[in-house]
């Protein structure tokens, strides 16, 4: 591992513990109003940084070491391919994962992490830009450019994967979702080594993460709005057909 990619760690843990300085150093502003969206503006700023210099510190290890040894990058036509694909991918992995961890395991469904954050967010509306494009882009970069390239350059594809899985699932502190965090991580992984351009697995992880605060976030009272009318035209449909039942 270069002097560069320690550097990209370091300044990786100090964005995580960024909110113990932050969140103090706001309380005094009067910016928030609740304990969660103090956290979320504390994490809004430590990701913008973070972001900002994880991913020069990215472009210039790039620049000089390459793609971990891979010189070989895909052409911009099918980086833009597999891009599309990536997302499908992570969505089609996400689920197969939840799956056998309901049935197999007897894992409830639901993250709570993924919870948390949504709360945050729900607090805070731009904390859905630092979920949605700025985590995406330090994570990628961390646990797939600098810790996948490092160990696929010594043990191969699958102990990369694995392990930088489970420094993934480690960071989130969501060990329920062990399976999830794995077979995501084999995922962005084998993007990464199939096209070259860590910009792939990137955009996969920020396809996932923004459809969650889209969902979850943005249209989530909508939703709701639609799924609630949806169950009063159920119920209205039942009473009819129950009415019309009685009569004949």
């Amino acid at each position: 591992m270069t002097k560069r990619y320690w550097i990209i760690l370091v300044a990786f843990i100090l964005v995580q513990l960024s909110p113990l300085v932050t969140i103090p150093l706001l309380s005094g502003t009067g910016i928030a109003d609740s304990p969660e969206a103090l956290q979320g503006y504390a994490i809004l700023i430590g990701f913008s940084i973070g972001t900002v210099i994880i991913a020069l510190l990215s472009y210039s290890s790039l620049k000089h070491d390459g793609d971990f040894d891979l010189r070989s990058k895909s052409a911009i036509g099918t980086t833009i391919t597999w891009s599309v694909i990536g997302i499908a991918l992570a969505f089609v992995a996400q689920m197969v994962a939840n799956l056998i961890q309901i049935n197999l395991f007897g894992t409830e469904p639901g993250s709570e992490n993924t919870e948390h954050i949504v709360n945050i967010a729900t607090a805070v509306p731009l904390m859905a830009i630092a979920v949605a494009i700025f985590a995406p882009i330090m994570e990628e970069i961390v646990f797939r450019q600098v810790i996948f390239g490092s160990l696929y350059r010594r043990f191969g594809f699958w102990i990369g994967a694995l392990g930088s899985g489970l420094l993934f699932a480690v960071v989130h502190v969501d060990f329920e979702n062990l399976l999830v965090y794995l077979i995501m991580g084999i995922v962005f992984s084998y993007l990464y080594v199939k096209t070259k351009r860590i910009i792939v697995p990137i955009i996969a992880h920020a396809g996932i993460n923004g459809f969650v605060m889209l969902v979850q976030v943005v249209y989530r009272e909508e939703i709701e709005r639609i799924i609630e009318l949806q169950e009063q035209q159920a119920l209205n449909l039942q009473a009819v057909i129950m009415f019309i039942g009685g009569l004949i």
